[in-house]
């Protein structure tokens, strides 16, 4: 069982960050005053960094019966529906079949599309209710791995670039894998904060936390300054063990020089 609230406190004071960090857990009940994800914006990401900065205060759900509203890319990367046919087309260079040859450009062809996908292998969905909220909103310990009611899977993290940095830095204050460990993989923005760390793509690599978003397509509303970091939640609770003893608290003037 973790104190979650006390958990995000750290990572907040300790990165200096102007965001809240959030957890990502599964769950069978439904924080009282939770709202659907797609009733902020169609776009789940765009409601999750609204959570963080502070714009909602509140919790923010996402089930098979909450799908309505939203982008039918975040339910294919949360699981629900698998990729539409066309999507390899559109994500590349286009085809004259569907909306006119409208094309995203993100990869160099339908084949490349179709090796990503390949690439990350079937996404599952979460059992019950996903629940994503503020860290410091959590009143519970919530559990880590079991059956219980509520099981975490990951933390999100927003910061600007200086902060991401520091905590890449910390993911590697105890890991032997200097080439491993912390990834910036292709795909949406939802895959970055939620598919990826969450570990719902089957081909999913292990001990990873991830960088991101690629995504350009959500650069007309995500801060240029910042990026995102999503952790499992295994690697998290080592992160929050070792911020006391690494250069974050130890060296602040380095970490947090002044300009």
């Amino acid at each position: 069982m973790l104190d979650i609230k006390k958990f995000g406190k750290k990572f907040k004071e300790g990165l200096k960050l102007d965001t809240s960090p959030l957890v990502i857990y599964e769950s069978k009940n439904i924080p009282e005053d939770a709202i659907p994800m797609c009733s902020i914006d169609r776009c789940i990401v765009k409601s999750i960094l609204l959570t963080s900065t502070g714009e909602n205060d509140k919790p923010l759900y996402i089930n098979n019966k909450t799908l309505k509203r939203c982008c039918p890319g975040s339910i294919t990367y949360l699981g629900y529906t698998k990729p539409a046919k066309f999507i390899k087309y559109f994500v590349s260079t286009g085809k004259e079949t569907f909306r006119g040859g409208a094309a995203e450009y993100l990869k160099g062809s339908p084949e490349d599309v179709e090796k990503y996908l390949e690439s990350i292998g079937k996404v599952t969905p979460f059992e019950n209710n996903m629940i994503i909220q503020k860290c410091e909103n959590i009143e519970e310990d919530i559990a880590v791995n079991t059956e219980n009611d509520t099981n975490i899977k990951a933390i999100l993290i927003f910061g600007e670039a200086e902060q991401i940095r520091n905590l890449g830095n910390l993911i590697f204050f105890k890991n032997e894998n200097t080439f491993g460990g912390l990834s910036m993989p292709f795909g949406p923005s939802c895959a970055s904060f939620i598919t990826y760390p969450c570990g719902m793509a089957e081909k999913t690599p292990e001990g990873t936390a991830f960088v991101g978003p690629v995504d350009p397509t959500g650069n007309s509303w995500f801060p240029s300054d910042y990026l995102a970091m999503g952790i499992p939640i295994e690697i998290a609770m080592n992160l929050y063990e070792n911020i006391d003893h690494s250069f974050i608290i130890k060296r602040p003037e380095v970490a947090f020089p002044e300009k």
